[in-house]
């Protein structure tokens, strides 16, 4: 016992002092954040403005104005990324019908989500990151089809970071498959994500993470006129949708209300954002979305993936979902005038962090349990290493039960350590983790009896 408890400590001492290279960040990483630019995301959004409305119901047969001008020139984007991408990137609008709904949908139609595939290198590793914003847009009236919608910051920010995210990644490899996404349908119930979602679980596509970004480009809040744009939040369901009888009981045995797989993939996105992001915090929001609200993230939390929201930190509702006018002097309508391009840029850097990061991470460990055969004022984990690619090591994560984020870090090389805290007091995950400090999504323990 002893032993292994100086084993843990040992180990812990040697992460602190003798892993700087991780803390620094993978080299790689920093570069493609460094080839992400304001003026390029701010030339992606006046591009998208330009098409006058994106609602999903608008024109699909000019190829100047509507929605479906829109998503021919996303698609003609993505395919010029793909002549730089050695065949790996491949892009198509994936078309599909929806019936009169007798709410947003007023006739049977015709939808399309425009996707662009990075296919993985590594045949045995099946895992899937999908990043999406909405390519749709609206006014005041959700069912005006005909007015101008600029849509610039809802959501042609969450659109452009797609997009520059796949022009740089797609010029590198990574054994996972990686897919960017503009969706539609957003505006009138979710239709393009709800789609995708189906398809995936129909499908069994394995899905690691999937980060929707809407509205992200906006940092002045209307009505307290406060600026911020050094924080993001992220959204995180507390209690799967899916969850079985079964994992409830254990959800309820070992307290783990908020370490739902969502919620870890969370905290993972606020400690790769603050190491690699400068002037970037992550904020994070304990509920699926914003209060009785939805986003592109929920339908895939519904069909039981790990998925999440990124928005803006401070919303600006004179410039969301408004008809473009002005009343006792003040501009309504989504903008580009009204968008902090430099915001945007960090929020984009943040996504590629996170992606990247897990791309290139090894799968997470297996079986993690942590053991309660007897009573101990220390804690014992064991778990399996991960199939394919073996890491470098593992870290054990560590909060108090009152904390919202990770607060010690121990590394260790083998499957099993005791570490001198108590699992009366404090909430426990591992990763895998590669020379690199690439770490894989964090894992929740189960009692070991």
């Amino acid at each position: 016992m002893k032993k292994t408890i100086f084993y843990s400590i040992f180990t812990f001492l040697f992460f602190t002092h003798s892993t700087s290279s991780q803390v620094a960040g993978d080299p790689e990483i920093k570069k493609m954040i460094g080839e992400i630019k304001a003026e390029n995301l701010e030339a992606t959004i006046h591009k998208l403005v330009s098409f006058g409305t994106r609602h999903t119901l608008s024109d699909t047969k000019s190829k100047t104005k509507g929605i479906g001008a829109a998503q021919q020139w996303v698609k003609s984007e993505f395919d010029r990324f793909a002549l730089e991408s050695d065949g790996r990137l491949t892009a198509a609008i994936d078309y599909f019908e929806v019936k009169a709904d007798g709410k947003r949908i007023i006739k049977d139609s015709q939808l399309g989500n425009v996707m662009a595939t990075l296919k993985g290198t590594d045949p045995a590793d099946n895992r899937v990151l999908i990043i999406s914003g909405h390519l749709d847009s609206r006014v005041s009236d959700v069912m005006n089809v005909k007015s101008e919608a600029p849509g610039a910051n809802d959501d042609g920010s969450g659109v452009a970071a797609v997009m520059e995210l796949a022009k740089i990644m797609s010029k590198r490899s990574f054994p996972v498959t990686i897919i960017f996404v503009a969706v539609t349908g957003e505006e009138q119930g979710l239709y393009g994500a709800r789609h995708l979602a189906e398809l995936a679980k129909a499908s069994n596509w394995n899905i690691v993470a999937m980060l929707n970004n809407d509205m992200i480009g906006n940092s002045l809040s209307s009505g307290t006129n406060v600026r911020d744009n050094t924080q993001i939040r992220v959204f995180s369901e507390t209690i799967p949708f899916l969850e079985t009888e079964e994992e409830a009981k254990m959800r309820k045995a070992t307290s783990r209300d908020n370490d739902s797989p969502s919620r870890l993939l969370a905290r993972y996105i606020k400690t790769v954002t603050e190491q690699y992001v400068d002037q970037l915090k992550v904020k994070l929001v304990y509920r699926n979305d914003r209060f009785l609200r939805g986003g592109d993230h929920t339908p895939f939390s519904q069909n039981g993936f790990t998925a999440v929201r990124f928005c803006e930190m401070n919303e600006n509702f004179n410039h969301q979902h408004q008809d473009l006018r002005t009343e006792n002097g003040i501009q309504y309508g989504d903008l580009a005038e009204f968008m902090d391009f430099e915001y945007l840029r960090k929020n984009t850097c943040a996504n590629l962090a996170v992606l990247a990061n897990l791309a290139w991470s090894p799968k997470a460990p297996l079986n993690l349990g942590i053991e309660v055969k007897e009573l101990s004022n220390s804690s014992t984990l064991a778990w399996s290493a991960p199939e394919g690619k073996a890491p470098y090591g593992y870290q054990i994560l560590m909060r108090e039960t009152s904390s919202s984020h990770w607060e010690k870090t121990f590394f260790v090389k083998e499957t099993k350590a005791e570490i001198p805290y108590s699992k009366d007091n404090y909430f426990f995950a591992v990763q895998a983790v590669d020379a690199l400090g690439h770490a894989s999504l964090p894992v929740f323990p189960v009692p070991i009896k």
